[in-house]
């Protein structure tokens, strides 16, 4: 995938429609980065006008998810989370939800992903650490 290559992004909410309900957009992929982003929208804010952390934390999953995805052992067929942890550093209000999401441990068994979220400012929003399951 490439910046901004609409077959990515279709590809993407083809295999996951919950991506597609919320807006991802996937930037880039690559087996040592992936990166997508959520628009600021109203339908997806809670109180004060900020991004809900849900809608934060999925974006991150999603993008954390591919990137496991592409760093499965030969055989392997899919991951799927069994664990995730975010700590959220500052709300977005307006702009983009920007993740990007690198493997920190790749197993047999397990893959573990760290994802930054950054605002349209480059300010850290949230960080997460997910463990994804080798099935």
């Amino acid at each position: 995938m490439t910046d901004g290559e609409p077959d990515a992004t279709a590809s993407l909410h083809e295999m996951v429609p919950f991506a597609g309900t919320l807006g991802i957009e996937m930037l880039s992929s690559a087996p040592s980065e992936v990166r997508g982003r959520l628009a600021w929208a109203e339908s997806l804010c809670t109180v004060g006008g900020a991004l809900n952390g849900g809608a934060i934390m999925a974006l991150a999953d999603n993008t954390g998810g591919l990137c496991a995805f592409l760093n499965l052992p030969a055989g392997a067929g899919s991951t799927s989370t069994i664990e995730s942890k975010t700590n959220f550093l500052r709300a977005v209000r307006d702009g983009h939800a920007t993740a990007t999401s690198r493997p920190m441990h790749v197993g047999r068994r397990f893959v573990v992903v760290e994802t930054e979220v950054h605002d349209d400012a480059g300010r850290l929003v949230a960080k997460v650490t997910q463990t994804q399951a080798v099935l």
